[in-house]
């Protein structure tokens, strides 16, 4: 990593640096305030590159940045010199009270989020379209070519690209219910820059820019010769450019999330009418489009999807700054249920979008590149995922101890110590090779090729 890269990810690694420390506080704070022992605080995992001794506690950073911990001298209390059997040891302390330290770093995480968000929205502000709606654009699938568009090298299968933020009303087009066939027009009679996708012997789409002169036909209109694949959406009667202003009654805003809410709303309703409020122009109609169902049953109408407008940040006033910042917590975490919804229900197709350190302290360092200012998100984002993370009932989470904790009320007594430090050896050790492919994964990812 070259010096600039390493300065634009120190923000990043400071983020997750801090989130760590919060979660770990929480533990730590937790077990301090009901008079609970602790006597180790370590940031990391391994071999200890530093440390210092307080009066009770050890404070440690360690080798392998994957989280870190909270010690407890429960396991060997006469050589902290504590009485086995003194209440003050976590492992005395009735289940309540266990279990609150045990959740407290997922409460510190989400509490240190809202807060973030409220410092967020009350400062720099969040971010909104400039105008209201979704506007459509995106990939169009070339099925035929004309003699003309072949010759400015358009092939059949070529992806076409329209930019409608940038291209608006240049584009237009026609279909024909008779033939299902679908005419691409333009307003332009000048020659064109098109920017189209090819796939190359891997199988990845390549871009490919191309310059071509339309035909104006009879109607002043341009004739480019390509015809495009139709689909729900160009059937239905939708065009590059125009802006969907509701589905089924849902009003778009100026709210960045108003793309995330269209997608969803077609994806759950395959094969079923979905009533749009479209604006073309000056003008607003309603229009009826039938999403086609995928592989997946999942409803697609074929087109792509943009902000309308810039994306500007709007701040508000302290006090509103509470409520809105709960707004926006609420909607980062109900993404991120839906998507770990999905890495359970879709593991195949978005196993590889898991990420790691590496690739979130990169996506972390473009953020400070482009918009500082986006790291409240960044860090309100990371800090969330941290907290449902940890509270899934998995070996060496915050879960798994719950979740013991919970068979012990109902047993009435714990699982033998055996069993329970078996299980959570055996999970740290899957949680660190975890950990540590991803590090691979993501670096060599990160690597040019």
């Amino acid at each position: 990593m070259s010096l600039s890269g390493l300065i634009s990810a120190l923000p990043a690694i400071g983020v997750l640096a801090i989130l760590i420390v919060v979660h770990e506080l929480g533990h730590f704070m937790a077990a301090r305030l009901q008079g609970i022992y602790a006597n180790k605080f370590s940031i990391g995992f391994g071999p200890i590159l530093w440390k210092y001794q307080g009066p009770e506690t050890e404070y440690a950073i360690r080798a392998f940045p994957l989280g870190g911990f909270v010690g407890f001298p429960d396991d060997d209390p006469e050589e902290n010199k504590i009485d086995p059997n003194d209440p003050n040891l976590l492992r005395n302390r009735p289940i309540l009270d266990r279990a609150i330290v045990i959740s407290a770093g997922v409460i510190a995480n989400l509490i240190f989020a809202y807060l973030i968000l409220v410092l967020q929205v009350g400062t720099v502000g969040v971010q909104q379209t400039s105008q209201p709606g979704v506007l459509i654009d995106g990939f169009f699938k070339v099925s035929q070519v004309s003699p003309q568009a072949a010759q400015a090298g358009i092939q059949a299968g070529d992806s076409l690209f329209i930019d409608s933020s940038k291209e608006q009303g240049k584009f237009d087009v026609a279909y024909n219910p008779a033939t299902n066939s679908v005419d691409l027009l333009t307003t332009s009679t000048s020659p064109l820059e098109l920017q189209l996708g090819r796939k190359d012997e891997a199988g990845k789409l390549k871009p490919v820019k191309v310059s071509l002169t339309p035909e104006v036909n009879s109607d002043g209109k341009g004739l480019t010769g390509i015809q495009l694949t139709p689909t729900p959406a160009i059937q239905a009667g939708l065009k590059p450019g125009d802006v969907v202003l509701a589905l089924n009654g849902q009003e778009f805003g100026q709210s960045v999330r108003s793309i995330q809410a269209f997608q969803k709303t077609i994806r759950e309703n395959p094969g079923k009418p979905v009533e749009f409020k479209v604006k073309r122009g000056e003008q607003v109609f309603p229009l009826t489009v039938t999403p086609k169902p995928n592989a997946e049953n999942e409803g697609t109408i074929g087109v792509g999807l943009s902000p309308n407008g810039e994306i500007q940040r709007q701040r508000v006033n302290p006090i509103a700054a509470f409520g809105a910042g709960a707004e926006e917590f609420q909607n980062i975490v109900n993404d991120t249920i839906a998507g770990f919804g999905q890495l359970i229900s879709r593991f195949s197709k978005v196993a590889d979008q898991v990420a790691g350190p590496v690739a979130i302290v990169a996506v972390g360092a473009k953020i400070a590149q482009s918009d500082a200012a986006s790291l409240f998100q960044f860090a309100a984002l990371i800090s969330i995922n941290l907290a449902i993370i940890n509270i899934l009932p998995l070996p060496a989470l915050d879960g798994g101890h719950l979740a013991f904790l919970l068979i012990e009320g109902v047993r009435g007594k714990p699982l033998p110590t055996k069993i329970q430090d078996g299980v959570m050896q055996t999970g740290l050790m899957l949680l660190l090779g975890l950990g540590i492919f991803l590090i691979i994964r993501d670096t060599a990812n990160l690597i040019p090729q």
